[in-house]
C-alpha cells in the first residue's frame, strides 16, 4: 500500500529520486530514429521541461538530452517508479471514487511486466503501443486519479494529463485521445519527430485506453479465426493433423503458439528474437523450440502424421521457414503447411517490427539505428523473397490470410507480387482475415467482449466464466443455427481458457458475443455483484478491434464495399455516443493493429458496481457499441448486418431504435443504361 501511495503522490521532486537509468535486465524498445533537426531537439527538451519546475532544469536538461540522442526519445527514467507495477485489488488505490480506482487498476495492469512487452518505455504491445509517453505523465495521471471526484473528468492528449476538469456525474470519469493529428501529416516520417518532441503519441488500441489484458485476447481471436478458417478452406474445424505456418511471438502474436494448440492443430512459429521464444515457452505457450530447419521439417511431419497438437517454435527468418517449405514441396511432392498468415509487427516495418531475412537479429538493428536506407531496402528484398514462397505454396493449395498486420499492405509497397487481378484500394492476392473469415461474424454482431475482475481474486474469475457460460447458453437456444454456432465456440473457449490458464496480469476474460449476449452478460454479472456472489466491482470493455470500433480499410472494415472504408465517422461516432451513454472512460486513436494514419479506433471502460445506475449504463451504452457498426455494415450492403440490425430492431427491448435500412439495385442493367445515356 506505501508503495501505492507513493505513486499516487505526484512527481517526486523533492528530493529528486536517484536516475538509474535503463534496467539491462529488462527487455526495451528499439532506438527511435525521428531525425531532429538542432531547433526540434531543443524544442523537444524544452517541452520534456515543462513538467518540472526552473529549479531542476540544470539538473534535468543534461539526462533527458541523452536519452532523446541515445534512445530517440525522452522517457524520463529517473521517475519510473522502483516497485513491480501491477494490478492491485481496487480497495487499495488511495483515491475518492471507485470509477478512478478501475482506471488506475487498468494502467497499472498494462505497465506490469508480466503483461508489458517494454514496460520501461511504456510500451504494452505491438513493439511502439504506448500506454504513456514519459513517466512524469504515469506520475500526474495517478495523482490526478487519486483526487478526482464524481464531478470531474481527467482530460488525456496523446499521453499527456491536460487536467481535470468540472463534469456530471453521469459524464465519463476519464476522456482520452491518442495521435490526433492533422490528417495531412500524419505520416510515420512526421509521427517520428512529434513523438519525439512529446507532442502526440501512438496508442495502438487497448495500450492507450487501458484496456489490454495480455495476450489472452489474441488467442481467443485466433482460436476462432483458425476455427472458422477451417469451415471455410478445409471444410472442416477440426484441425488435428494440419499445420498453420505463422510468424512472431511478441505481445500479441505470442498468442498463436497456445491457440494453436487449443484448436488441436499443429501451429509453427518462426521469431528471430530469442526473448520472446524463451518467454513464451516458460509460460507454457510454446511447447517445442528449435533453430534448426530440418528439425523443424522432420517434427512437422511427425504432428502431422500422428495428430498431435503442437506448439513448435522456430528460432530464425520467417522467410527461410517458408524457403524451405517450397523446397521441400519441389523436391518430395509434400505439401507441409494447410494454413499460413503472419503476424510480425508490419504497422511498424522499420522501426524494429520486421527484420530481413538477409540480417542476423543484433546486425539488423544496428543497421537499422545507422543506415536506415539501407535498413528499409534489405526489409523490401526480404519481403519480396517472402512472398515469392508463400505465392508458390499458395499455388500448391496452402490457404493464406493476411493478419490485419499490413502484411500485404507493406508487401505491395515493397514491390512484391501481392496485387489482385481486380477489385479495388482494398483488394489483394490474399484475402484479410476479415474478408474472408471474421468479417460475417463482425457483421452478425459478434466482438471481443472483456472484462476484469478488481478484486484479483482468481474465484470471481471462475465466477464470472460459470455465470457467462450459463448466460450464452440461455441465450443460444433461441437464435439461428449461425449465431448458435459462435455461441458454442465461445462456450468451449471458456472451458478451455480456465484448463490452459490464459490470465497473464489481472483477472480477465475475453469471448466473442453478439449485442444480446453482451448485455446479457453484463446484466448477469453487475446482478451477482450486488447479491455479494462477486466479491468486487467488474470492469467490461472490448478490444477496439470490434464490430463498431475501428474504421480500418485494410483490417475492420476491409470486407466494406460501398467506398466508405477509408471513411471513419463510424468510429468517432462510437467513441462520442459510448460517451454519453455511461462510459467510464473512452478513448479515440490513430493508428493501431494496421499503423500510424491508416485507423481510426475507439474504446472503452465501464464500472460494473452492482448498482440500478451501473445496470442502466452498462445496457443502454452496450447496445449501442454494437448496433451503431452493425448499422453502417448494413448500409454498406452486407447482408448478414442487413438481418441482423432488422432482427434488433423487432426486439421489444430495442423499440426506440430505429435504423434507414438500404433498397438494394436489384438491376445491374440499368446503371449501365444510366450511364450510358
Amino acid at each position: 500500500m506505501s508503495s501505492l501511495k507513493e505513486i499516487c503522490a505526484g512527481l517526486p521532486l523533492d528530493p529528486l529520486p536517484p536516475n538509474p537509468g535503463r534496467d539491462p535486465a529488462a527487455p526495451h524498445a528499439p532506438v527511435r530514429t525521428p531525425n531532429l533537426s538542432a531547433e526540434q531537439e531543443k524544442l523537444a527538451l524544452r517541452n520534456s521541461l515543462r513538467y518540472f519546475p526552473p529549479s531542476l532544469h540544470a539538473i534535468l536538461a543534461p539526462e533527458f538530452a541523452q536519452e532523446l540522442r541515445q534512445y530517440g526519445h525522452i522517457y524520463m527514467y529517473r521517475f519510473c517508479p522502483p516497485y513491480r507495477m501491477r494490478a492491485h485489488p481496487i480497495d487499495e488505490y488511495p483515491c475518492r471514487t471507485r470509477q478512478a480506482a478501475s482506471i488506475m487498476l487498468m494502467i497499472m495492469n498494462n505497465l506490469d511486466p508480466a503483461v508489458a512487452q517494454f514496460p520501461q518505455e511504456l510500451v504494452t504491445y505491438g513493439g511502439n503501443g504506448q500506454v504513456f509517453s514519459n513517466w512524469a505523465q504515469f506520475r500526474l495521471v495517478m495523482h490526478y486519479l487519486s483526487l478526482m471526484t464524481e464531478e470531474q473528468t481527467l482530460v488525456m492528449y496523446s499521453g499527456h494529463p491536460l487536467g481535470l476538469f468540472p463534469s456530471l456525474p453521469s459524464s465519463p470519469r476519464c476522456v482520452i485521445t491518442n495521435g490526433m493529428v492533422i490528417p495531412n501529416y500524419s505520416s510515420r516520417d512526421e509521427y517520428e519527430k512529434m513523438f519525439a518532441l512529446g507532442v502526440t503519441m501512438y496508442g495502438q488500441m487497448t495500450a492507450g485506453s487501458y484496456c489490454y489484458i495480455g495476450p489472452q485476447g489474441i488467442v481467443h481471436g485466433t482460436m476462432l479465426t483458425l476455427l472458422n478458417a477451417g469451415r471455410r478452406y478445409l471444410g472442416t474445424d477440426d484441425l488435428r493433423g494440419r499445420v498453420f505456418v505463422t510468424s512472431g511471438l511478441g505481445g500479441m502474436s505470442g498468442a498463436q503458439a497456445k491457440a494453436a494448440v487449443i484448436t488441436g492443430c499443429v501451429g509453427v512459429i518462426a521469431e528471430v528474437d530469442e526473448t520472446p521464444l524463451k518467454k513464451r515457452h516458460e509460460q507454457g505457450w510454446l511447447m517445442e523450440i528449435t533453430s534448426d530447419l530440418t528439425h523443424c521439417i522432420q517434427r512437422i511431419r511427425e504432428a502431422k502424421a500422428s495428430k498431435m497438437a503442437l506448439s513448435l517454435g522456430f528460432h530464425g527468418n520467417i522467410v527461410d521457414l517458408w524457403e524451405r517449405l517450397w523446397q521441400e514441396y519441389e523436391q518430395t511432392g509434400e505439401l507441409l503447411v494447410d494454413l499460413g498468415s503472419d503476424q510480425t509487427s508490419l504497422h511498424n516495418p522499420f522501426s524494429g517490427g520486421y527484420y530481413p531475412a538477409a540480417l542476423g537479429l543484433r546486425q539488423a538493428q544496428q543497421l537499422m539505428n545507422t543506415d536506415p536506407t539501407r535498413f528499409t531496402a534489405a526489409g523490401h528484398q526480404s519481403l519480396q523473397r517472402q512472398v515469392n514462397a508463400i505465392n508458390r505454396l499458395a499455388e500448391a493449395g496452402m490457404f493464406f490470410w493476411d493478419y490485419g498486420n499490413a502484411f500485404l499492405l507493406e508487401a505491395q509497397r515493397a514491390g512484391a507480387d501481392v496485387g489482385a487481378t481486380s477489385g479495388g484500394a482494398t483488394e489483394f492476392r490474399y484475402p484479410s482475415y476479415v474478408q474472408h473469415i471474421m468479417g460475417d461474424i463482425f457483421s452478425l454482431g459478434f466482438g471481443p467482449f472483456r472484462w476484469v475482475c478488481t478484486s484479483c481474486d482468481p474465484a470471481d474469475l471462475q465466477e464470472t466464466d460459470d455465470i457467462a457460460s450459463a448466460v450464452l447458453q440461455e441465450v443460444g437456444a433461441t437464435v439461428t443455427e449461425r449465431v448458435r454456432q459462435q455461441y458454442s465456440d465461445n462456450i468451449r473457449w471458456i472451458r478451455e481458457a480456465g484448463k490452459h490458464k490464459m490470465v497473464v496480469g489481472s483477472q480477465a476474460r475475453i469471448l466473442y458475443s453478439d449485442q444480446r449476449g453482451r448485455v446479457a452478460i453484463a446484466m448477469a454479472i453487475n446482478k451477482a455483484i450486488a447479491s455479494g456472489r462477486v466479491s468486487a466491482p467488474v470492469v467490461i470493455s472490448r478490444d477496439h478491434h470490434d464490430v463498431s470500433g475501428t474504421d480500418s480499410p485494410f483490417r475492420e472494415t476491409s470486407n466494406v464495399y460501398d467506398g466508405s472504408a477509408f471513411c471513419a465517422d463510424m468510429a468517432v461516432q462510437n467513441f462520442t455516443g459510448d460517451a454519453f451513454r455511461g462510459a467510464t472512460w473512452v478513448s479515440l486513436h490513430n493508428g493501431g493493429g494496421v499503423g500510424w494514419g491508416e485507423v481510426m479506433n475507439g474504446g472503452f471502460g465501464l464500472l460494473l458496481d452492482g448498482t440500478e445506475e451501473a445496470g442502466k449504463r452498462a445496457r443502454l451504452m452496450l447496445n449501442w457499441d454494437v448496433s451503431n457498426g452493425v448499422a453502417r455494415r448494413c448500409w454498406s450492403g452486407n447482408s448478414n448486418a442487413y438481418e441482423t440490425i432488422q432482427r434488433t430492431m423487432e426486439d421489444p427491448d430495442q423499440d426506440q431504435l430505429l435504423v434507414t435500412m438500404p433498397y438494394p439495385v436489384q438491376d445491374e442493367l440499368i446503371l449501365d443504361r444510366a450511364l450510358q445515356g
